[in-house]
């Protein structure tokens, strides 16, 4: 009995190959599968369950087959595709989750998340993303036409990669130890799963010294990234993403 984690998928028209080997991963999910959880960034950018465009098509077949024959799938929406609604849950049957959430495995509790909100040093994204995750202006934004929408979001992307081009310390970009420390006391867990940083890796003394473990969940750019839990404990794998 398994459970998998993944994150930072940014499926998009001119990635096939990652799209494919998404596919490819959710279609191998067995029936000693009990769920999976997708923590944000799954599409490089939403803008809205109106988007009509045809690539969506098998990602959200498969999304329906699993939910339906093999798991419950879960979805915390990330910096991208925050504006993934209820339209899009009941579509693919996946079950949207707030915020951070905690579940448990394993009989641990576990604290999830996208991961983005820990990146306390960045003041001005925390700034910018307290003002786009308002759900008024979500709903403002939702009722622009659907190519203002899309100019929109590529401005933005546009933006984001040449602020990190001029960033000189990565660290603003990653999570602080306080941020995490203060999450995880305040849920009283003491393993914390989330994306967002593309850096995986498993780290020990995450909510203090000799206490705490917290996981970062890969990006599927150059390889997929996947998170197994079982009775055994839990194992971080990468794969090479298939090139035609």
């Amino acid at each position: 009995m398994s459970v998998f984690f993944i994150a930072d998928l940014h499926l998009s028209e001119s990635r096939p190959d990652i799209t494919q080997a998404f596919l490819d991963f959710i279609q191998s999910l067995s029936e000693q599968t009990t769920a999976l959880y997708i923590l944000g960034d799954f599409f490089e950018y939403w803008v809205g369950d109106d988007d009509p465009s045809s690539w969506l098509l098998p990602i959200k077949s498969a999304l329906k087959n699993t939910s339906h024959n093999i798991c419950p799938i879960y979805f915390i929406h990330g910096n991208r595709d925050f504006l993934i609604g209820q339209r899009f849950a009941r579509e693919t049957g996946v079950m949207l989750l707030e915020e951070p959430s905690v579940i448990e495995l394993n009989n641990q509790r576990v604290v999830i998340l996208h991961g983005d909100s820990l990146c306390t040093q960045d003041e001005g994204y925390q700034k910018f993303r307290k003002i786009v995750r308002n759900k008024f202006v979500q709903f403002v934004f939702l009722c622009l036409p659907l190519k203002m929408r899309f100019n929109i979001f590529a401005k933005g992307r546009e933006q984001s990669k040449h602020k990190q081009q001029q960033v000189m310390d990565m660290q603003i970009l990653d999570v602080t130890q306080t941020a995490v420390s203060q999450l995880m006391d305040a849920y009283q867990v003491d393993l914390m799963i989330h994306g967002h940083t593309h850096r995986p890796n498993i780290h020990r003394n995450a909510r203090r010294l000799h206490r705490g473990t917290r996981i970062v969940l890969g990006d599927w750019y150059t390889q997929g990234s996947v998170l197994e839990v079982n009775q055994d404990g839990f194992l971080l794998n990468s794969f090479p993403l298939v090139t035609s």
